[in-house]
């Protein structure tokens, strides 16, 4: 790669590549496509060439599936991206590479994509390949400026304001919405966002009193474990004065704000307590429990489902737990650790929210608190855990850093996973040898590949270290592990060895249902299985049924944290955008 540099620039040699890129798309020959991809290589589609995300693998078949896709889309234009990132060395999970950022048009819009060129047999290869649309010609979100082009000089003096119009849009006396987005907290309020820049009318609902209660409800002393960085909402990116770690009660107040100044349609006080699918005439009928008890029933083609990972609690059936004397709360609703001071507690769970909980209430006075261990799990310091996010430490646009973000397909994305997870258990070296002494049982997640797709498969068991580990470590916090205890009992947990841990808390940190299954209440047993898997890679390393067509028609999943429902919000809107327009007839 050096001696390649040496004679030529980053820039020439990539242009050259998207030369020749070109020329053998356009002759549509599989062969020489063929040649241009490196004996590792990833082509990751996002919509460019099918309305779903792909990733295939290996030259020969890149090329026989990119050949006709190409021609049936019109490729054409591709040229290096003007005023993004330009082409640069770098060294991506250990592989060095020149990283190219580039555009291109097809029948549907304009496409952006990004290509990793490596050497290999004295030639630049293409290693990884993203391809995305960007737009929708003729159907451009006004974000980007055309807006202000269509300017009203005139003033509706004795009309309708700016107000009048807002009440009379989130009313819906006289219309039903195109989508129902279902929950507005930050994977809602996005996804509305993004379909309302497009023109499609989309109400979200909030079962929650206030917007953001879903997030200022929750145990005191929650704050975010990702930094603000990588957090912005589209369109509104946070302030630059805000912390580093964002406080819950913070996101949640930003919430309002935000819906505000997007001029969102969201009822809160609402429920979707029934929906029912009519493929004859390809809508959904709903039933909305409002506020005041009133029901309205409404016709939608979509329903976006942004209820979370985190919105159904799971309670597990625990031997003699029944019996307990004390209080049981799920870490959702556990309140505050003031709230008990000089009371015994044991926490169930080791993930984030088990050792949040115990730190808290070590710390604001419990007399004595212990953490529940039922699986081994993945512990990393808060400033190792940041490791992923590196990108957007690097000196460019941060749109660029979206695009590159998404860019990985999974071998290469588990990849680098595998390298961070190593550096960062050498840099926490000392805390998880503590921990190990302690009886703390570890892993590094499914073939070492680390939290983020831990997350990405599980949506948990794993905890940024922000204390808590430490007080295991120094014993303020104490271990028991699930297989020690015969039963809980009035006083606490009875362990195999017949002594008793007494407690007057009980938390339950175990997780919650997912989002598939929280649905399945309101949909029904048949349109629950047809929607199929939701959450989870598939078998081309793709998250199933997350921002992507699901099982059912008319039935989406967005969720995640912040950043990925930033990125595929857009992605989802796009697909329904793609379907009221017509343009493709997939349901």
């Amino acid at each position: 790669m050096d001696g390649i540099l040496t004679d030529t620039s980053a820039k020439t040699a990539a242009q050259r590549w998207l030369d020749d890129f070109a020329s053998a798309v356009a002759s549509g020959d599989a062969a020489r496509i063929a040649l241009l991809f490196a004996d590792e290589c990833h082509w990751r589609d996002i919509l460019a060439f099918t309305w779903d995300l792909h990733t295939t693998s290996g030259a020969a078949a890149i090329a026989e599936r990119m050949a006709p896709l190409c021609a049936k889309m019109g490729f054409s234009a591709l040229q290096l991206a003007k005023g993004s990132t330009p082409p640069r060395l770098v060294t991506r999970a250990g592989t060095a590479a020149i990283e190219t950022i580039f555009t291109f048009e097809t029948a549907v819009g304009p496409c952006k994509g990004v290509v990793r060129l490596v050497s290999q047999g004295g030639a630049l290869r293409a290693w990884t390949l993203m391809t995305a649309l960007d737009e929708i010609r003729g159907h451009e979100d006004p974000a980007n400026g055309k807006r202000w082009q269509d300017v009203d000089w005139k003033r509706n003096f004795g009309g309708e304001n700016w107000a009048d119009r807002r009440r009379q849009a989130t009313a819906y006396a006289d219309r039903d919405p195109a989508v129902l987005v279902v929950g507005a907290a930050q994977a809602g309020l996005m996804a509305a966002a993004r379909l309302s820049m497009l023109g499609i009318d989309t109400l979200a609902i909030e079962r929650k009193p206030r917007l953001g209660d879903s997030w200022r409800d929750r145990y005191h002393a929650l704050t975010l474990h990702n930094e603000t960085r990588v957090n912005h909402f589209p369109y509104m990116p946070f302030p630059r004065s805000w912390p580093v770690f964002i406080p819950k009660d913070m996101l949640a107040n930003w919430f309002e704000l935000y819906a505000e100044a997007m001029e969102l349609n969201i009822w809160t006080g609402t429920e979707l307590t029934s929906a029912s699918y009519d493929d004859t005439e390809k809508r959904w009928t709903v039933t909305l429990k409002r506020a005041d008890g009133s029901d309205r029933t409404m016709h939608t083609r979509h329903i976006v489902f942004c209820n979370g990972v985190s919105s159904v609690p799971r309670w597990p059936d625990l031997p003699g737990l029944k019996e307990f004397r004390g209080a049981v709360h799920h870490s959702g609703d556990y309140g505050s650790g003031l709230d008990w001071q000089g009371k015994r507690a044991l926490v169930l769970g080791t993930g984030t929210s088990g050792h949040d909980v115990a730190q808290d209430l070590a710390v604001s006075g419990a007399a004595e608190v212990s953490i529940i261990q039922n699986g081994p799990t993945l512990i990393v310091s808060l400033k190792e855990a940041q490791s992923p996010y590196a990108l957007y430490d690097e000196d460019i646009p941060f749109e660029d850093c979206d695009l590159l973000a998404t860019s990985f397909p999974y071998p290469i994305y588990s990849r680098a996973h595998q390298q961070l997870t190593i550096k960062n258990a050498e840099a926490d070296k000392d805390l998880l040898e503590g921990l190990k002494k302690r009886g703390f049982k570890l892993t590094s997640g499914p073939d070492g590949t680390g939290w983020q797709v831990m997350y990405q498969n599980r949506g948990g068991g794993y905890y940024f270290d922000a204390g808590c580990s430490q007080m295991v470590v120094d014993g303020r916090i104490g271990l028991v592990q699930f297989a020690d205890i015969e039963r809980f009992c009035a006083e606490g947990v009875r362990l195999k060895d017949g002594t008793v841990r007494a407690a007057d808390l009980i938390v339950l940190a175990t997780g919650y249902e997912g989002q598939k299954e929280a649905v399945r209440g309101i949909v029904g047993d048949a349109a629950t299985d047809r929607i199929g898997s939701v959450w989870g890679f598939d078998e081309e390393g793709e998250l199933a049924g997350m921002w992507r067509p699901t099982g059912h028609p008319g039935a989406w999943f967005l969720a995640g944290g912040l950043a990925q429902c930033r990125i595929f919000s857009k992605v989802l809107a796009l697909q329904i955008k793609a379907r009221e327009l017509g343009i493709t007839s997939q349901p």
